[in-house]
């Protein structure tokens, strides 16, 4: 988590939201990103699709991640969970709920969802304050800029 941690700053210095993620397979980080929405101009280039996109790239194939484990700051909002679910992705970590859009424990939960054909092992609350703090200055830094 210390290590989406890490891409979660690089986000915040660059203006994104600051989320980052990290995928790692039988102990290796396989890739890591933040979120890119601002950068790319893509709505859907959070850290997670990021991550997995990297990763599949890296593996060769998307099918290598049935093993994986996905370590995100924040609870991913339904787009990724549906992505982790899609991607086979064994092992979900996040760090910060995320009460307005969460779809793993908040709103809803997609990824252990028992109509679906994958669920997701989910481990929640790592590095909790941090990835809740990090994302409290973006917000609080973005308002005093607004005004």
């Amino acid at each position: 988590m210390s290590i989406a941690m890490e891409e979660a700053k690089i986000a915040f210095e660059l203006g994104e939201v600051p989320i980052g993620a990290v995928i790692v397979l039988d102990g290796e980080i396989v890739s890591r990103a933040h979120n890119m929405k601002e950068q790319w101009k893509d709505a859907m280039a959070h850290a997670e699709t990021v991550a997995i996109n990297r990763a599949v790239k890296q593996l060769g194939h998307w099918r290598h991640l049935r093993h994986s484990a996905l370590y995100v700051t924040l609870e991913p909002c339904p787009m990724c969970a549906g992505a982790i679910v899609q991607s086979r992705i064994k092992l979900l970590v996040y760090g910060a709920d995320d009460p307005k859009a969460g779809a793993v424990c908040s709103l809803m939960n997609i990824v252990q969802d028992p109509r679906l054909n994958h669920r997701v092992e989910v481990v929640a609350g790592v590095m909790q304050k941090e990835c809740s703090e990090i994302m409290k200055d973006f917000f609080k830094k973005l308002r005093n800029s607004e005004v």
